[in-house]
């Protein structure tokens, strides 16, 4: 516990590093095979996606079993239904460096906090939590497609192949936690969370640099 104490700061440093978002873009990857295997591409390249998402998992293995089973569902949907509205949309609204960061670490921060606490937080309440942070994810990657140039049906052909990746991680996470049985291990898990919470005060407080 001491050297995962004297290792957060470093770490949550490179998460901000590697979540820092230019502007809502979801990383168009270009993999020669269709679009489909484009939307799965998009995960090795898309930290400020991959890591809520993995606190999400976190926090709904900490709750149980229950909540474990709705996450896996309700996560994938929810963020194909917030992809379908972005690319569906005549246009998307373009937001300011501040205001995305402000979104991004929010969705940081709820889940890694929640599992950091260890809060006996009910799984209707964890499944609320994850739709509306896979809507705003879902949202934001479209915008991100569009202003690379994406046509509406690539876009959603791509968010088939990302919600299917997005799926079996959330699987595996959840099922993994699940399954911890020994309070230490739980504890490292806790601590997984706040590292993540502690990456979205840091891209916040980055974000709100020189404002006001």
């Amino acid at each position: 516990m001491i050297l995962c104490r004297k290792c957060l700061p470093a770490l949550a440093l490179v998460a901000l590093v590697l979540a820092w978002p230019a502007r809502a873009d979801a990383h168009l990857v270009t993999t020669g095979l269709g679009p489909v295997y484009d939307g799965i591409g998009h995960w090795a390249s898309t930290p400020e996606d991959v890591i809520p998402a993995v606190a999400l998992a976190i926090l709904a293995g900490l709750r149980g079993a229950l909540a474990s089973r709705r996450l896996m569902f309700v996560v994938p949907v929810a963020w194909l239904l917030g992809g379908l509205v972005g690319m569906l949309l005549a246009a998307t609204p373009e937001l300011s460096r501040p205001v995305l960061s402000g979104i991004i670490s929010a969705t940081f921060l709820a889940p890694g906090l929640l599992a950091l606490s260890d809060l006996a937080v009910p799984p209707f309440a964890v499944a609320t939590l994850a739709a509306l942070v896979g809507v705003v994810h879902g949202f934001l990657d479209a915008g991100g497609l569009r202003a690379e140039g994406a046509t509406t049906t690539v876009g959603i052909l791509q968010f088939f192949g990302m919600t299917a990746v997005l799926f079996v991680l959330m699987t595996l996470v959840a099922a993994w936690v699940v399954s911890l049985r020994q309070p230490w291990m739980r504890i490292a898990a806790r601590v997984a969370g706040s590292w993540i919470a502690a990456a979205g005060l840091l891209l916040l407080g980055w974000s709100l640099r020189g404002v006001g």
